[in-house]
């Protein structure tokens, strides 16, 4: 068996590049950038991808960031098909077929494209990683602001998130099956502020404000348009329900609790 990761030098990319070492696994690894032990991946590259899925039987494919992700994954799957790959472990989103965020209806094309091309996937379908909150703590100056309301969000570490990646690769018997992946525990945006002033020993608090002005202070520091309109359409699920329900599948994958939400800001705030 031959296994191909994409997206390898990426955030979560790295993690499962790490858990797959780990676990002994022997993998190639692809990505847009040349190197010496890898295959050059690059979505808007149908004939390289070909190539490249040359020999790979199973194919860890990875979520891309950016661009028209229908098209982009869409070529991946095709490639995969004709290069022979007998399994696809794709990184999806909670609920993808039926989620009413914006953020899910590239994963739902991408998942019916999969099943369409015949070939047996694993669709990882993963909640809001930890560190999409955590990471913006170095520049919240107190106030922690969205529009989630006191809506429950049922998030994870991304390295739990990489290492279900990694054991479904690793072990037998995930072909034609979809997992729900969530924390173990689901937390309001109070919840998280009031950890965030307990750990750093400093006054902070969660703000929940209109969507259309979290949207504006969006632009506001930098983000285009678009995802602007991606983020605050998440708050607003979330404050809806959307992504609170808990559910086991990462804790049976893994064979642990999922990683606390108080962990990952420790380890934000470097305490």
């Amino acid at each position: 068996m031959t296994l191909l990761l994409t997206g390898a030098n990426g955030q979560l990319g790295t993690l499962i590049k790490k858990h797959l070492t780990e676990r002994g696994a022997a993998f190639v690894v692809g990505s847009r950038t040349p190197s010496p032990d890898g295959r050059v991946v690059d979505f808007a590259d149908p004939a390289g991808m070909e190539q490249a899925f040359a020999g790979v039987t199973t194919l860890i494919l990875i979520s891309t960031s950016g661009g028209d992700r229908v098209t982009l994954h869409g070529n991946a799957v095709t490639a995969a098909k004709k290069a022979g790959v007998r399994h696809i472990i794709y990184t999806s989103v909670t609920d993808a077929p039926t989620s009413p965020l914006a953020l899910a209806a590239d994963h739902k094309a991408t998942e019916e494209a999969i099943v369409d091309s015949g070939i047996a996937y694993t669709f990882l379908r993963n909640n809001m990683y930890h560190e999409n909150y955590t990471g913006q703590l170095a520049h919240a100056d107190g106030t922690f602001l969205t529009s989630a309301g006191s809506g429950l969000l049922a998030s994870a570490a991304r390295d739990d998130f990489a290492l279900a990646a990694a054991v479904v690769a690793t072990t037998p018997g995930h072909e034609n099956t979809a997992y729900e992946l969530t924390g173990s525990t689901a937390w309001t945006f109070d919840t998280f502020a009031e950890l965030v002033a307990e750990i750093s020993g400093e006054p902070f608090v969660h703000k929940s404000i209109p969507a259309e002005d979290l949207r504006a202070g969006y632009i506001a520091a930098g983000l285009p348009p678009e995802a602007a309109d991606l983020y605050t359409d998440i708050h607003v699920h979330i404050e809806r329900g959307a992504l609170a329900e808990v559910r086991p599948d990462l804790e049976k994958l893994i064979g642990r609790p999922a990683t606390p939400v108080a962990d990952a800001i420790r380890a934000a705030l470097g305490k």
